[in-house]
């Protein structure tokens, strides 16, 4: 067996449930989880009555590639939503069966093993999905704590010189997963500089990036500040995104991937041996979905309707801000973050998340310590009542 495989900690929610494990929760109170990212909100009905019309495809192969339609599709999207000067359908773009599968697979066909200490930069807290690629494309992973002394960024400037070099792909998140924190445009323009200086793949992980609070204030993308700087080649740089979140469509298993052609290429002849060509039933109902904003805008309006009532109920007991974007709360815990949540779901039967378990302790800091991450997935009455009973828990203890 591949002796990496040894490497890679339980996922977090395997943790979760060893920390639940033997507990009775009250039976007269229904549970809720708000600590599974998997969002709640029905799926738009005309892209199911479009997976349901497409049906028949299955009787064919899909290429790998994906449809020209599809991949048309997305680069109207990314036009429109980031103002980009010009993508390629045809070189820039890949479709993907979900982000993890594709952000695991990509790291795959990056790493070059024969490079001396090849290295994945990773925020931390992160992803899970960042981790075990890095291992087991023979990589060491390096993170990088967000602090809230930093807005819950990464602070890059603390990456010495030889990390740099030693770097072929450092991994962004933003909208950030747990944290909610946005990159700066000014930010991303300085890791274009120095992924021009030490030459290494920027793989910027957008799939929250449709779910925010101020129709004013979209969070940027990487594609975006490469159009602003005309950079419309892209180089080294590529995006992920997801219907998974932004049209409430997890089960779909659909993305893409978009960015330096040439990465494209390369990544396009490890997908062909790879075997993960999308089905065309399913090709065909997101093209549905990327052609309209209508049911995200109104998916945006239920998120800051939760926002907003459970921050009411919880800012007066507990120490939690609003997030830049995405359907995270990030809040501290007034008590170690393991014995908060294993206490609420006996107490109360809310699951929450750790933060300790979505972060590493590098130089004894664990950026999820004294953290949770709380999911605002289920539906807004739902969310009430767990904030309530958090709020319940807090005042007993």
């Amino acid at each position: 067996m591949n002796p990496d495989l040894e490497k890679l900690q339980p996922y977090p929610f395997e943790k979760l449930n060893n920390l639940k494990a033997g507990i009775t929760p009250p039976a007269d109170k229904k549970h809720i989880a708000l600590s599974i990212g998997e969002p709640k909100h029905p799926a738009p009905e005309f892209v199911l009555n479009k997976l349901t019309e497409s049906l028949p495809e299955m009787e064919r192969y899909p290429s790998t590639k994906g449809l020209l339609e599809l991949r048309t599709t997305i680069a109207t999207w990314l036009t429109q939503r980031f103002n980009l000067n010009s993508i390629c359908a045809e070189n820039n773009i890949l479709p993907v069966n979900g982000t993890r599968e594709a952000i695991f697979a990509f790291t795959q066909a990056c790493i070059d093993r024969t490079a001396p200490n090849p290295t994945v930069i990773s925020p931390n807290p992160f992803y899970q999905i960042y981790e075990g690629a890095a291992y087991l494309s023979g990589a060491t992973p390096h993170f990088i704590p967000c602090l809230e002394e930093n807005n819950f960024n990464p602070d890059f400037s603390a990456i010495n010189t030889q990390t740099w070099k030693n770097c072929q792909v450092l991994f962004l998140c933003s909208p950030g997963n747990p944290t909610g924190a946005v990159l700066p445009k000014e930010t991303l323009k300085e890791l274009i500089e120095l992924s021009d200086k030490h030459d290494f793949i920027i793989a910027s992980d957008e799939c929250y990036s449709e779910i925010y609070i101020n129709e004013a204030e979209k969070p940027a993308g990487l594609l975006q500040v490469c159009a602003e700087i005309g950079r419309d080649n892209y180089k080294n740089c590529v995006v992920f995104h997801s219907l998974s979140k932004r049209s409430n469509l997890p089960g779909l298993r659909s993305g893409f991937i978009a960015g330096d052609a040439e990465v494209m290429k390369k990544f396009l002849l490890y997908r062909t041996y790879h075997g993960c060509s999308m089905g065309l039933h399913h090709q065909l109902a997101s093209i549905a979905a990327w052609q309209d904003e209508a049911h995200v805008l109104e998916n945006r309006k239920q998120y800051k309707k939760k926002f907003e009532q459970v921050l009411e109920i919880l800012k007066p007991v507990m120490d939690v801000e609003q997030t830049d974007a995405s359907f995270y709360l990030w809040p501290k815990t007034p008590i170690n973050e393991e014995t908060f949540a294993q206490r609420l779901f006996a107490e109360e039967n809310v699951t929450v998340l750790p933060g300790s378990y979505l972060s590493r302790t590098i130089g004894n800091i664990n950026p999820g310590h004294n953290r949770i991450r709380m999911a605002l997935v289920a539906e807004v009455e739902e969310c009430i009542e767990a904030a309530n009973r958090i709020k319940n828990l807090i005042n007993r203890l």
